[in-house]
């Protein structure tokens, strides 16, 4: 599901990057950090806001905005563009649903786990078995 970023609904600030540049970076603020309440963003339909809350806790701060930065490149704009395509990716990972399984696979699942459970019940015998035969009367 593709999802456009408003602009208008993001807060966008440039700082000086520690990224590539050489002197470049002492004199131009090519760090791009965007910033959107996600609680607020309407744009985002609800069940994904909540699954990128739950899946972004490290990029949100107490005031619970997603924090997304940039600095790959010298270029303020490309920064801008790679910041954007995160938020992009974000909200498109979050979007995905879990595919259902086909009968097929339930039916797999089944035998793989009536198997386990053989196997199990047989190693249990075997070791029980074992420590029978182990065992030696004192009286």
């Amino acid at each position: 599901m593709f999802v456009p970023v408003p602009p208008d609904r993001l807060t966008v600030t440039y700082s000086r990057s520690s990224g590539p540049g050489g002197q470049h970076v002492n004199k131009v603020n090519s760090k791009v950090e965007i910033r959107f309440h996600v609680e607020t963003a309407d744009w985002i339909p609800q069940e994904v806001r909540n699954k990128i809350l739950l899946q972004n806790e490290n990029r949100i701060n107490k005031a619970g905005e997603l924090l997304v930065t940039s600095e790959v490149s010298r270029s303020q704009q490309r920064n801008l563009s790679d910041c954007l395509q995160k938020i992009a990716d974000i909200v498109a990972e979050a979007s995905q649903r879990p595919r259902e399984p086909t009968p097929e696979d339930v039916a797999l699942r089944k035998r793989r786990l009536e198997h386990w459970n053989k196997e199990r019940l047989k190693q249990k015998k075997l070791h029980s078995a074992l420590k029978q035969s182990r065992r030696v009367d004192f009286d």
